[in-house]
């Protein structure tokens, strides 16, 4: 076993030189020349000798430019000389890495086992004057790397082994030493256990008369912490020496009494659900086995649940908030006996930002920040960047959520600020009605876990999410808590977990738990209570074969679920892994005797039979508890709680204060601010279920208040969910908060068609320094209010989680989080076209706004954006004054969606009526003229106060009869001016009380909007690219969307019922994620649809022959972890059984293809599409040499843009008789930038006409200007053919905008008439040539 270093060759346009030469300037001085940057690839090789020619050849080509040659090397291509600095930062190598795992499996596939780890390293070389010194040189390490996830190599490394013993179990001496020796295992291995966990231990194992092992006590802290029990909100609560008469627990479940009964899952599960609907969808016949696709009947019901993730991320954020976002998602999957997938939502508290070069006046930059936690500006990036990574390479869009800043000395001198930030996950799913009720755990079931290995990662993580003061645990601790996500083998894991479910009424899955905090002892516990179960130690796959028994028990390591099975179906679940390429360990049995027992079998593995009898064979058993005395009814905690009468001041602001000097602030504000820096780099198309994402408008504007999704794409019924969140307010009157933010919720989600108001379910998340003073009364008041207020308004909680521990230690200081509740409300949506959204559509050329008012006549300031801008928070906060005031505005609201009255409606919320206003003359890059009348207030009162309501545009023929519901209902509702003019010079024109107080063109006052998302844009993109999204955006009007033809013109063939439906095989590989709404394309268009994998044409159990498509789908495959479809191409190019199979097809006339984002990556490596010659194309199907590369964007960031595209002349069949048309599609890809070897292939291309599409702008030119061309494509290529048509390789996405309610947005006489998109054109056409030509076009 040896380390090989293989060296990639500095790139001469590494867009981030710049950027390390100014980061090595800051550390080091004026003294620093230059920087050059290289890739050094660590290879562990396992095989008795050194790779000869071939396996060189193959890891050269692996890992280096199809375009390079010699860019791959196993020298070094670093020259330092003697005052040089030369420093490699690679990841920390306690665990391997989920790259490494990625591209370790890219290796597999192309042949070569002899490979079993692979890390990444960067070296730099800082070209200096003079030598630096050592101060300096630690300073720029600092600064190049994250310390919870990497470190420095002085020496490059020779081993992967890591020098740790696994720690021997040892038993904790409660008989002979009592509680001392408890507190002394409690803090060798940071238990967190309080006093009353000391005691109450100390007490039951006395009884029991024997001491607990290291893993017992281990797995009771993680099993018992805050974190998994939720102590506070099931305790006893005494508040200023007054018991309350019941739990916080019981309070919330009380919520369900006034509410409609329409929960099939609550207050349990993994997840909450409610009834939905009867609908036809998609099923594979056979998900073990490559199989047709087929339309079923079932009943379909929506799924929600959120969590947090706060601790991980705070330390490390982008790896914190993937496997936040992992652990969400396993919570959906885990649902009943198996759930679907759809959307997610996310959600970010920071502190204040303090960009450099971009003073916010409300920031105080003399605060310190502890040296434990990352900067504030780093988590709102790094956690969105890990949030929305996740989702990309798994496949499920992101389509809601928020983002707050704030940190302020209080009035009492008190620091308040998200130190310790929130990193909030939701997610909406669906589950079939069949598989609601988990089933009780029987002797005999197989005890099963599904997905990853395990490693040593977030060993302690419940117990160190659950410290009061984030700070006080020893700070290795902190790194024990570090996690790594991977989300390509959480993707494997859903495709096992989905081929059950979808096995329908032979689903053999019993029961299914997510893994998470507290690792396998919390989750097979939960799995096999109350019968319990023998687990075997030794039956686990391990990723480190270093891990002690404990680690095994209880790492909190990711993409892992554990699942209850009869025997007979463990031939199906290891099938169906097999073809997922997922791994499944079979590691125990349901004993039926209540006990938990471990049996420490890694020296002497247990045999089958001893597995399947449950035996333990004389074996250490270090657990071995009674399930009751872990999981049954424990005495509740008491907390004794007062309550602190916070000190408040009136706000003060300058007297002088214009509207428009408040609105330069405001505006500014993260919290009410553009959040275009969170939507642009998530993908949020991916599925074909998504009717309504966060962008809306013809400039498509993060500012949707609701995201909706259909359960079917061959239905109009789905789910809707929107959020709501109001801490600020809390900090004056937390029963204020938390009433308010569930005022926001529903305003948000009134804007989709729901059921009924009563049919609405909410999960409440708290997130809270609970255990410091004041805070625990100040979460029971709002707690309590929140319950009272649910009850008058007819809604309900259903699930949640808390996070009681958002305080953290700067210095001597404990700085506390503002307390936080975030309410997640979710219903059925009947019909998911009835959406509107905030942008103003100007009916008629003059569309009338209303105010509709949920508080008439107040105007409080506490708690506002306003006041936060100016330093300060107020003394009196908005409320929901007369929650049945929003009842019946919602009624109405309702109808009048239903009517199709109202164009365009957006809630009143941060920052006030006239952020609302104006953030919907954004969205519709229009103009506005508004009068406010309110006698007695001034002009910032009426304009920035955020008291609940709502702002809808109506044609002016319905504003009086929309005006008269609402009244006679009880609801304020006035007319407060009209939309105007449309373009960025249009002007905003706002009086109040007769006087003027604004006039300035829209364009301006976006642009201060947009200020601080383009400011932290500049720090995660190319800064000039996001120079021209902000030039672009001043001057734009709409989009000029053309069609030549008519979508709804069937195709002759295509109305001949009698010909049979010609075969098309849409292709995955490990980490497509595209796939499902390929195949709802292609069938819609009139296809028989397989569904292919890779493993199925590897393993020989199917072959091409029978089919005459073939569909290359979009997605990650392993994780695109060494260049956009690298790995699938080494799949098919070194494969031979792939490689014939693909050549074959290719060959045939009667054969056409697609490719579309990553498949589209893979046609170029493969030499499909734009080869070196003619010649090449034709004899293609795995070429070294492709003349097409797809390289990463520009902007060096995934990009989720929806653009335009012009249809241009070419042979491809797939678009005939569509050239000409100019028309809206979706884009998401982190590589999509078309390369070609020469410019001579790019000349032969354009004049054969083989670019038969191209990304244009607003006015239909072909353009390179970002983001109106994504990825920086040359001439605005977005899509490739062959000479004969019949291939064709695309980036945008058509199989996402076959409907027309997939489309964010179109032309409004479009939206009307529309029933079909002219996207489905495309397959149609396939299918036409098929039938056309059987033998293929002559």
């Amino acid at each position: 076993m040896v380390i090989l270093h293989y060296y990639k060759r500095p790139s001469k346009t590494d867009s981030s030189i710049g950027s390390l030469l100014r980061t090595a300037q800051t550390a080091l001085g004026d003294g620093v020349q230059a920087v050059q940057r290289e890739l050094c690839f660590n290879v562990n090789w396992t095989g008795e000798a050194l790779p000869g020619s071939s396996a060189t050849e193959l890891l050269q080509w692996i890992f280096g430019c199809p375009f390079e040659d010699g860019d791959i090397a196993t020298q070094t291509f670093l020259s330092p000389s003697a005052s040089d600095l030369l420093i490699e930062i690679g990841p920390r190598l306690n665990f391997s890495t989920a790259a490494s795992t990625n591209a370790v499996s890219v290796c597999r596939a192309a042949g070569l086992e002899t490979v079993d780890r692979i890390e990444c390293s960067c070296r730099y070389l800082i070209k200096c004057d003079q030598r630096p010194s050592s101060s300096q040189e630690a300073c720029l390490v600092a600064s190049l790397h994250d310390r919870m996830t990497e470190q420095c190599y002085p020496e490059p490394i020779s081993s992967f082994a890591v020098a740790v013993h696994p720690e021997p179990v040892f038993h904790v001496d409660i008989l002979g030493e009592g509680r001392a020796a408890l507190m002394k295992a409690n803090n060798q291995l940071g238990l967190a256990f309080d006093s009353w966990d000391l005691d109450f231990y100390t007490s039951l194992f006395q009884k029991l008369g024997r001491n607990p092992t290291s893993v017992e006590c281990f797995d009771l802290a993680q099993s018992n912490s805050e974190h998994s029990r939720h102590w506070f909100f099931k305790g006893r609560l005494v508040v200023d020496g007054q018991e309350a008469k019941e739990s916080l627990f019981e309070s919330i479940m009380r919520t369900q009494d006034r509410s409609n009964p329409n929960n099939v899952i609550k207050f349990c599960d993994n997840s909450s659900a409610i009834q939905g609907k009867e609908i036809l969808s998609l099923w594979p016949r056979d998900p073990s086995h490559s199989s047709p696709f087929e339309k079923r009947t079932s009943t379909r019901h929506v799924i929600f649940t959120a969590e947090t993730h706060n601790f991980p991320t705070g330390v490390a954020p982008f790896s914190g908030a993937t496997t936040g976002t992992g652990g969400r998602i396993r919570d959906v999957q885990c649902t009943g006996r198996g759930a679907h997938v759809i959307a997610g939502t996310a959600g970010y508290s920071f502190g204040n930002l303090n960009i450099p070069g971009y003073s916010l006046p409300w920031e105080d930059p003399s605060l310190p920040y502890p040296g434990n936690f990352a900067r504030p500006v780093e988590v709102a990036i790094g956690a969105s960047d890990g949030a929305s990574d996740y989702g990309n390479k798994f496949g499920e869009p992101v389509l809601a959520g928020f983002a707050r800043s704030f940190g302020q000395r209080l009035v009492d001198g008190e620091r308040y600020e998200w130190i310790k930030p929130i990193m909030f996950s939701g997610g909406i799913g669906a589950m079939e009605d069949t598989h609601v009720r988990k089933e009780i755990p029987q002797p005999g079931m197989d005890v099963v876990k599904v997905g990853g290995p395990v490693y040593r990662i977030g060993v302690g993580g419940g117990a160190a999410s659950s410290i009061q003061v984030q700070g006080d645990n020893a700070s290795e601790l902190d790194f024990g808590a570090v996690q790594r996500g991977d989300a390509e083998m959480e993707q494997k894991m859903n495709r096992v977990l989905r081929g059950c479910v979808e096995s329908g009424e032979d689903n053999p899955i019993c029961s299914l738990h997510d893994q998470g905090a507290g690792g396998n002892g919390n989750v097979l516990k939960e799995l096999s209570e109350p019968a319990g179960a023998t687990i075997y130690a030794s039956r686990f796959q391990l990723g480190d074969p270093t891990l002690s028994v404990l680690e095994i028990w209880g790492a909190e390591y990711q993409e892992s679920n554990a699942l209850l099975l009869r025997p007979r179906d463990a031939t199906f679940l290891r099938r169906l892994a097999r073809r997922e390429r997922c791994p499944v360990d079979f590691v125990g049995r349901i004993t039926g005797d209540g006990r938990i027992l471990l049996v420490d079998d890694t020296k002497v593995p247990a045999s089958d039979a001893e597995l399947k009898e449950g035996q333990a064979g004389g074996r250490p058993t270090p657990v071995n508890l009674k399930l009751e005395w872990v999981l049954g009814k424990m005495p509740r905690k008491e907390f004794v709680l007062k309550r602190v009468k916070r000190a408040l001041r009136p706000l003060d602001l300058p007297r002088d204060l214009s509207v428009a000097d408040a609105l330069q602030r405001v505006l500014r504000l993260p919290s009410v601010a553009s959040k275009r820096y969170l939507t642009n780099k998530v993908d949020r198309s991916v599925t074909g279920l998504v009717a309504q994402q966060q962008c809306v408008g013809p400039l498509h504007t993060p500012l949707a208040d609701v995201a909706v999704v259909a359960l079917s794409p061959f239905e109009i019924v789905g789910g809707a969910t929107a959020l709501g969140e109001q801490p600020i307010k809390g900090l004056i009157d937390p029963a204020a908060g938390a009433r308010l933010a569930v005022a926001e919720a529903l305003t948000n989600l009134v804007f989709a068609r729901v059921t009924d108001l009563k049919d609405v379910k909410c999960s409440g998340n708290w997130m809270w320094a609970a255990k410091l003073p004041g805070e625990g009364a100040a979460l029971a008041e709002a707690c309590r209010a929140m319950c009272a207020v649910m009850g008058d308004l007819g809604v309900a909680v259903d699930g949640g989680k808390d996070s009681l521990s958002m305080a953290a230690r700067v210095g001597t200081e404990t700085v506390k989080a503002p307390g936080t509740l975030v309410i997640s409300a979710y219903a059925v949506c009947p019909d998911i076209r009835s959406t509107v959204t905030p942008d103003l559509k100007c009916p008629e050329g003059k569309g009338t706004l209303l105010h509709v008012a949920v508080n008439p006549d107040r105007h409080r300031l506490g708690g506002s954006a306003l006041a936060q801008c100016f330093s300060q928070l107020g003394d009196v906060s908005p409320d929901l004054d007369s929650p049945s005031t929003l009842v019946s505005c919602f009624q109405v609201t309702q109808e009048l969606l239903k009517d199709g009255l109202i164009s365009a409606g957006h809630d009143v919320s941060d920052g006030g009526l006239l952020t609302c206003l104006l953030e919907m003359a954004f969205a519709g890059n229009c103009g506005a003229h508004i009068e406010l009348g309110a006698p007695g207030a001034n002009a910032l009162e009426v304009l920035f106060a955020e008291e609940p309501g709502l702002v809808l545009e109506v044609s002016r023929a319905a504003a009086a009869d929309a005006c008269r519901r609402y009244r006679e209902a009880g609801v304020r509702c006035v007319p407060v001016g009209h939309s105007s003019s449309r373009g960025a010079s249009a002007m905003v024109r706002v009086s109040v009380n007769g006087q003027e107080v604004l006039a300035e063109k829209v364009g301006t006052l976006r642009g201060w909007w947009e200020a601080t998302s383009f400011q932290l844009e500049r720090l995660q993109a190319n800064p000039e690219c996001v120079a021209q999204e902000e030039a672009g955006l001043a001057k734009r009007t709409e989009p000029t969307f053309i069609m030549t033809f008519n979508p709804q013109e069937e195709l002759p063939l295509l109305q001949e019922i009698a010909l049979p439906a010609p075969r098309v095989a849409v292709l995955r590989e490990e980490g497509s994620n595209g796939d499902r709404e390929m195949v709802t394309a292609f069938l819609m268009a009139g296809f028989q649809v397989w569904d292919l994998n890779m493993e199925d044409l590897c393993s020989g159990e199917i072959a091409l022959d029978s089919f005459r498509g073939l569909v290359f789908v979009g997605g990650f495959s392993y994780a695109d972890v060494l260049g956009s479809a690298k790995g699938w191409a080494a799949s098919v190019t070194f494969n031979p059984r792939a490689r014939a199979q693909f050549q074959a097809f290719h060959r045939r006339r009667d054969t056409f293809s697609l490719g579309v984002c990553n498949g589209c990556q893979l046609m170029a490596l493969l030499g499909w599409v734009g080869a070196e010659s003619p010649e090449a194309e034709a004899e293609a199907g795995g070429s070294l040499k492709p003349g097409l590369l797809l390289s990463p964007n520009t902007s060096g960031r995934f990009e989720s843009r929806f653009v335009m595209t012009n249809i241009e002349e070419s042979p491809a069949l797939m678009l005939r008789g569509m050239a000409g048309s100019t028309l809206g599609i979706w884009v998401a890809h982190g590589e999509g930038r078309m390369q070609f070897r020469s410019a001579e292939i790019l000349a032969r291309l354009r004049s054969a006409r083989l670019v038969p599409l191209r990304y244009v702008d607003d006015q239909g030119l072909p353009t390179e200007e970002y983001p109106l061309n994504p990825n920086g494509s040359p001439l605005g290529i977005a899509g490739v053919c062959s000479p004969d048509g019949r291939h064709l390789a695309m980036m945008p996405h058509p199989e996402r905008c076959i409907l027309p309610w997939q489309w964010p947005w179109m032309p409004s006489s479009w939206r009307q008439s529309l029933k079909v998109s002219p996207w489905l054109r495309m397959f149609q056409n396939a299918c036409e040539w098929c039938l056309r030509y059987p033998e293929g076009q002559p």
